[in-house]
């Protein structure tokens, strides 16, 4: 789904888990994907993509996401993941509005009945 987009891929290790993360603008999925996935295109609309990797096996993790994303000014916006399976990998998609340039520090609860870890990360959008 995102292959032209792994080169600004992130990763990292929490726990047993990889957790590989990308943050974009809408615009850069094409009106297939973004249909496929029920997903609408707006500059104004950024997306989140999770997938959660056991580090033994690599195996996609099916596991439960909850977040926020907090701006500079203080403004928190929940963030709605929802999964999506392919084969073996399983995604998750959460859209986050945003205004040109602002700024987001996303906290990502993620649990697996288990164990449960915080992904932390920041993104700046920009409207293309």
């Amino acid at each position: 789904m995102f292959s032209s987009q792994t080169n600004a891929e992130q990763k990292q290790v929490l726990g047993s888990w990889d957790v590989h993360y990308i943050a974009l603008n809408t615009t850069f999925l094409t009106p297939q994907v973004a249909k496929q996935y029920s997903i609408v295109r707006s500059k104004f609309n950024g997306l989140i993509n999770i997938s959660v990797l056991d580090r033994k096996d690599k195996s996609a993790q099916s596991v439960v996401l909850t977040g926020e994303a907090k701006n500079l000014i203080g403004v928190i916006k929940k963030l709605t993941f929802k999964q999506v399976k392919e084969g073996k990998a399983i995604y998750y998609l959460a859209v986050l509005p945003f205004s040109d340039q602002e700024q987001y520090r996303i906290s990502i609860y993620i649990n697996d009945g288990l164990m449960q870890k915080t992904l932390k990360f920041q993104h700046k959008f920009y409207v293309d």
